[in-house]
């Protein structure tokens, strides 16, 4: 009798278990960048999938289609440090880059790197094991990088239209100077462009650069950098402090003084970001910024660097080789305190062989870094600009 009614528990909690975790399987779907920013507004959106071939599984989503129709090649938007790709649709859909180019007939994908919140899967890795974290952009351009562009090319059997913000401008372009990615590449479109930062003017970015030397992996370990999270909370409170920066806007002290904000875009950006990136990434773009050259992680000693490398120092990135013949699009802005105009200017002389009808470089002088990708003027200053290079390439 016991034995049968202990059965019969079992099979109701099971029965139970089976519900909740369906409901809870239910709810994280919800909670996707799909339904919560790109359905709701009456757009088709598939979530996908892709393990990289170091075992990270990266989140990406699809607009096939915009609300009259599709059929026009791929765009892959890749998003910066510190966010994901929610970044491309905090706005209306008038005034987000992924709807206005769906609407336009292109079927977008947005990728998600490692380490942000629809991305912390691994095969073997938990987020809590240090080693996850171990990794730089370099991962980023040897891994996730090839594994999405793979994933749109098979999905669609054709080459993609990528645009890239700040840090997702830099992952490109080294992997084009590498001459990876290019048989799949159509166009690039690099928004804040950022290869050289040893111009950043950014009042908590000089600080935070100075700071993020190799000590700093002994406070956090080579883990992750969560700007969300208690410790690194503390060491940039102490960074601001110490400093005499003003914290409170921290957009502001990381980005420069955006002119076109709308302030529910903002709250909504705050809501939703920053989110995670490695320590070791944060050290990797403090030594680009210190270092004035464009090169693989320093290890920080001759031996290290011998093992990784084959040589004392870490390899530089060498933009002059970029393709002369790929086509590309630059958008940077006056007021942009990550992407220095001094900067640009050394961007621009590797590319000064690029072939002339091939190279479209747009300044804008009142945008700073935030502008554009939510500024509310973007779609009228630089997003018809992209739509026009991407139809004369098309003509």
């Amino acid at each position: 009798m016991n034995k049968t009614r202990t059965k019969s528990m079992d099979s109701k909690n099971l029965l139970k278990f089976l519900i909740s975790s369906a409901l809870l399987l239910s709810a994280a779907s919800a909670a996707g960048i799909c339904s919560t920013a790109v359905s709701i507004h009456g757009y088709k959106c598939q979530e996908f999938q892709v393990t990289t071939d170091d075992g990270y599984i990266l989140s990406v989503q699809r607009i096939p289609t915009g609300r009259d129709g599709g059929g026009r090649p791929p765009v892959l938007l890749q998003h910066g440090v510190l966010v994901d790709g929610m970044t491309w649709l905090l706005n209306s859909p008038e005034q987000s880059l992924a709807m206005i180019l769906a609407d336009n007939g292109f079927d977008v994908w947005i990728s998600n790197t490692r380490g942000t919140r629809f991305s912390r899967g691994h095969l073997n890795l938990d987020p809590s094991d240090p080693e996850y974290w171990n990794w730089t952009w370099d991962d980023l351009v040897i891994h996730d990088l090839p594994s999405v562009i793979e994933l749109v090319f098979r999905q669609t059997g054709q080459k993609i239209h990528y645009i890239g913000h700040s840090l997702g401008t830099l992952i490109a372009l080294a992997s084009f100077s590498e001459g990876k990615q290019i048989e799949k590449v159509r166009s690039a479109v690099l928004l804040s462009p950022i290869a050289y930062l040893s111009h950043m003017n950014t009042a908590l970015g000089v600080v935070a650069s100075k700071a993020f030397v190799g000590e700093i992996t002994t406070i956090f370990g080579l883990a992750e950098f969560n700007p969300n999270g208690e410790p690194v909370a503390n060491f940039l409170k102490a960074l601001c402090a110490g400093s005499g920066i003003d914290c409170y806007d921290l957009l502001t002290a990381v980005t420069g003084i955006n002119c076109c904000l709308n302030a529910s875009t903002v709250e909504l950006f705050l809501k939703n970001e920053p989110q995670s990136t490695s320590t070791k990434n944060m050290v990797h773009l403090a030594q680009t910024v210190r270092d004035g050259v464009l090169s693989k992680y320093d290890y920080g000693n001759a031996v290290f660097n011998l093992e990784h490398y084959g040589e004392s120092r870490p390899p530089i990135y060498d933009l002059t080789k970029i393709p002369h013949d790929l086509p590309l699009f630059l958008s940077y802005g006056g007021q942009d305190a990550l992407s220095d105009l001094k900067d640009v200017a050394t961007l621009l002389d590797d590319l000064k062989l690029h072939d002339i009808d091939k190279l479209h470089v747009q300044y804008v002088k009142d945008f700073a870094h935030a502008d554009f990708i939510m500024g509310i003027t973007a779609k009228d200053v630089v997003y018809n600009q992209i739509l026009a290079f991407f139809n004369n390439l098309h003509s």
